[in-house]
């Protein structure tokens, strides 16, 4: 691992912050994921939050698996397979690093040392805006899409909306504020997004991955029916069983139908990504 010092702390585990820990990953940092307790993402496929799910998950050549505790998520992301973590609560897990690095010794393979203080955090969670992060909870903090100004609420924000300026490292100022509009593919933008037409318990009669017609049944929430506004491939879809509000984001149907695409990590996720390590290294060469 060529950066064994400098662990991530991800936040998020959804398919953008998957590309993010693919960059990351190969470049050789060690990376800890933190996720909810019941994930709500939907491109499950190609999202790392997946492992809390299913234990486990492997997206291309990213092996992630979940892990119970601060100490084994160390061991894991310092063995090459990402971690990822249920803890929504920072300042639980901040203090359980800190308390760990205490009795660390500072040695070639290990993540922390003495004098610890979390390297990088990158709040991945999407939420378009700041719910909890502050530019002194590590040495260098990161934030994707709006919702944050980098020299208040982060040192660095990277752009995530789609078009030219997709994956730009912002060091002053805010990100394009959210248009509230999915971006368009292939012609399709508002209505490619599946949503849930009343509160309830999802059931889908589909998986990711399966192609439709126009009319297509794919599920239901609470028995009120989800049909394909077009047709396409299932690109994504919440985990079965869960229970949302209506209006959430539940499903992504791609008009593209390219089946291989819903089980890899996409064009946006990687530029985003490589924004992330652009940042983490100008840092880094910065401190030299």
């Amino acid at each position: 691992m060529l950066f064994p010092n400098q662990l991530v702390i991800l936040r998020g585990g959804g398919d953008l912050a998957t590309g993010v820990a693919y960059r990351l990953h190969h470049a050789g940092f060690p990376v800890i994921v933190l996720e909810l307790e019941r994930p709500l993402v939907v491109r499950r496929k190609v999202a790392l939050a997946t492992a809390v799910l299913q234990n486990q998950i492997t997206i291309e050549t990213l092996h992630a698996q979940h892990a119970e505790s601060v100490e084994q998520a160390l061991n894991l992301a310092n063995s090459g397979v990402i971690p990822v973590m249920i803890a929504p609560d920072w300042a639980v897990i901040s203090n359980q690093l800190s308390v760990i690095s205490e009795r660390l010794l500072i040695t070639d393979n290990r993540i922390l040392n003495t004098d610890y203080r979390i390297p990088i955090l990158i709040d991945a969670r999407m939420a378009k805006r700041n719910i909890d992060t502050h530019i002194d909870q590590a040495e260098l903090v990161i934030a994707l899409g709006p919702g944050f100004t980098a020299g208040t609420d982060c040192h660095a924000v990277i752009e995530t909306m789609r078009g030219h300026t997709l994956g730009r490292v912002i060091w002053q100022g805010s990100a394009i504020p959210n248009t509230g509009t999915p971006g368009i593919v292939a012609g399709k933008g508002a209505e490619r997004v599946l949503r849930a037409p009343a509160a309830g318990t999802v059931n889908w009669r589909l998986e990711i991955g399966d192609l439709v017609k126009e009319g297509d049944l794919i599920g239901d929430v609470a028995g009120e029916t989800i049909a394909a506004p077009f047709a396409g491939v299932l690109r994504g879809l919440i985990a079965p069983g869960t229970d949302v509000p209506v209006g959430l984001k539940i499903g992504d149907l791609d008009a593209r139908a390219d089946v291989s695409a819903c089980f890899t990590i996409s064009e946006k996720a990687l530029a985003i990504g490589g924004g992330v390590l652009e940042a983490i290294l100008r840092h880094l060469n910065q401190q030299r």
